[in-house]
């Protein structure tokens, strides 16, 4: 497709009407005179002004999105082949409010009235809860972002291309930062290897927990791609008989020998050595679970499309001042 000026101007005046499209006149002063490029990087830098704020509209949806709003989201925690783990959790904000999980683990006793050990999330008062230092640092990274978006638009300089180049690249890494503590460090879909002790440097406070937790069960909450994980473990110590079934009576190791009774879950830590609160200790039995926060879920996904805009911003600027790719 093409386009035609009828009359035809003589090819003179379209020359002298393409140079005062891109330069000032010469009646101007000098110092006024600007190039195509000088022009065109103007207009991005006010253009970015309307793409901060949109960044400060998603960032807030975001913000939004961790609020500790009542009355949180709830979610099922169950292992998928087994009894091992039966329960649910309640999130507000970054804290773990409420929960309640009956566990079928070799080393836990019955609960009186149960046929299985029953452990329950009752924080005594807001500030004693469980904290989800994953989503803590997310809610930081946010406000971060807030405050770059905030000083781009109003404190520093807009039409200073190199200062907000500079934003630009910070606020990316802030996003980045957020979305990656959103993924978290573990998955369900790889092997634990002995050197993930994440849960043996971070005990949780027992005194959360009613009854108080044993002190031989371990209890490990974390983030992994936008879904709460959580890790429980039986522990013993090192010196311990590795017998399949410690302590049952002879009704049920003979049933075990018959293939009618229940046996000891086989997992890849049972052989690793870990310190715990103190003590070294040796893994049991181990159950891992995970639930889809769709709270989480979105906001990483909208972390992701942010991420995206901003690459995109500072890949124009870049381009604009003549900035070589790296």
């Amino acid at each position: 497709m093409s386009t035609s000026v009828w009359p035809p101007l003589p090819r003179e005046q379209l020359l002298r009407e393409e140079e005062a499209s891109t330069v000032i006149p010469e009646s101007e002063p000098s110092d006024l005179r600007l190039t195509a490029q000088a022009r065109e990087l103007e207009w991005l830098l006010d253009s970015l002004q309307d793409t901060l704020a949109s960044l400060r509209a998603g960032l807030e949806e975001c913000v939004a999105l961790l609020a500790p709003r009542e009355p949180g989201s709830t979610l099922v925690l169950s292992s998928s082949r087994s009894d091992s783990l039966k329960g649910f959790v309640t999130r507000v904000g970054t804290r773990i409010v409420r929960g309640d999980m009956h566990l079928k683990m070799h080393g836990l006793p019955v609960s009186k009235g149960f046929t299985s050990y029953r452990l329950t999330l009752a924080p005594s008062d807001a500030a004693n809860t469980l904290v989800l230092g994953q989503l803590v640092e997310v809610r930081n990274l946010l406000d971060r972002s807030l405050d770059v978006v905030d000083v781009s638009t109003w404190t520093g300089d807009a039409k200073d291309a190199s200062f907000i180049s500079g934003q630009l690249r910070l606020l990316s890494e802030n996003i980045q930062e957020a979305r990656l503590a959103l993924r978290g460090t573990e998955s369900l879909g790889r092997p634990a290897s002995p050197s993930a002790t994440g849960w043996a440097d971070n005990p949780v406070d027992p005194s959360l927990f009613e009854p108080a937790l044993p002190e031989n069960l371990s209890f490990y909450l974390s983030v992994s791609e936008a879904a709460l994980h959580l890790q429980l473990r039986t522990l013993e110590s090192p010196d311990a008989p590795a017998a399949s079934l410690t302590g049952f009576d002879f009704r049920s190791r003979l049933a075990v020998a018959i293939g009618a009774g229940p046996r000891t879950p086989a997992h890849d830590e049972a052989d690793a050595v870990v310190a715990y609160r103190g003590e070294s200790v040796r893994v049991r039995d181990r159950v891992r679970v995970e639930s889809q926060d769709p709270s989480l879920m979105a906001m990483m996904a909208k972390l992701a499309a942010l991420e995206h805009n901003v690459a995109l911003a500072r890949r124009t600027l870049d381009v604009v001042m003549g900035k070589e790719e790296t």
